[in-house]
């Protein structure tokens, strides 16, 4: 079933929903992505419980924001989401930059949340995010990401990505990710994320204390030689610091874990232990 969602500012927000049943899993994409990046999970999700993935502004189905597209204003707009859905209790998913995303709203509304699943999130703790050379690669990015737009480089990996997707997602993605529209987007959450990391850093989240799993792609991906082990590290650090965390490593990924290891996505959100378990 397909709606749409409105922000408390007048926005729509648009989602579809699956199956049916408590708690409500919602899934948050990451930079750039649409709601069709979770294709390859949703399914098996929605034969268990109600399952949504919805299309943050401006990308997919959903209108774009004139506002500045900071952390505060994406986890307000997810937490309106949350409102339009329902009492809960939800589950969170977040990929990448949907990890802060979803982190944010949980410490908004800690007492509808009943879990968070975090899939090779951006971290505060990984230091490599907030160095000088991160910085240096953010300000060529107005450049540089329009540019690989016109060279059809987006597009091309979206066309792989789809490959490990049924339909109609496979079709979506290809339709309605990579385009200019996304890059914009993507520019618009990334302007202001490293001062959003600071400020995770810096002001930690009061998060509700739940089952939270960090789930972390072990193979280096383009120019991740550095990078994929600092950030196995923060992430390891992160699930350690909660009371209910649990490091689970993808060895066959990278960064897009909901495209190549699916099921390890789906066995951390609806697992065969109870929900309440502690580390494991």
């Amino acid at each position: 079933m397909d709606g749409s969602a409105p922000t408390r500012d007048g926005r729509e927000l648009f989602y579809e929903r699956h199956g049916e049943g408590a708690p409500i899993v919602v899934f948050e994409a990451g930079m750039g992505v649409s709601r069709n990046g979770w294709g390859a999970v949703l399914p098996a999700i929605a034969e268990r419980t109600t399952a949504v993935a919805y299309d943050r502004s401006g990308l997919g189905r959903s209108a774009p924001d004139p506002v500045r597209r900071d952390l505060a204003r994406l986890a307000d707009d997810l937490v309106d989401l949350l409102d339009h859905l329902g009492p809960g209790p939800f589950i969170l998913v977040g990929h990448s930059w949907g990890g802060p995303i979803v982190r944010s709203a949980a410490a908004l509304v800690p007492e509808r949340v009943a879990g968070l699943v975090l899939v090779d999130v951006t971290d505060e703790r990984c230091d490599l995010f907030l160095e000088a050379g991160n910085q240096r690669q953010l300000a060529w990015a107005p450049r540089v990401l329009p540019l690989l737009a016109r060279l059809g480089v987006p597009r091309r990996l979206v066309a792989k990505l789809s490959a490990d997707l049924p339909e109609p997602w496979a079709t979506n993605l290809r339709a309605e990710d990579g385009t200019a529209a996304a890059i914009r987007v993507q520019l618009a959450e990334l302007a202001p994320s490293i001062d959003d990391l600071r400020r995770l850093r810096d002001e930690p989240l009061a998060l509700p204390d739940v089952p939270v799993t960090v789930l972390t792609g072990t193979k280096h991906g383009f120019g991740e030689r550095k990078r994929r082990p600092e950030l196995l590290a923060a992430h390891r650090a992160t699930a350690a610091a909660l009371p209910q965390g649990r490091h689970v490593t993808a060895d066959r990924s990278s960064h897009y874990v909901p495209f190549t290891e699916p099921q390890l996505v789906i066995d951390e959100i609806v697992p065969p232990r109870p929900l309440t378990t502690s580390r494991a």
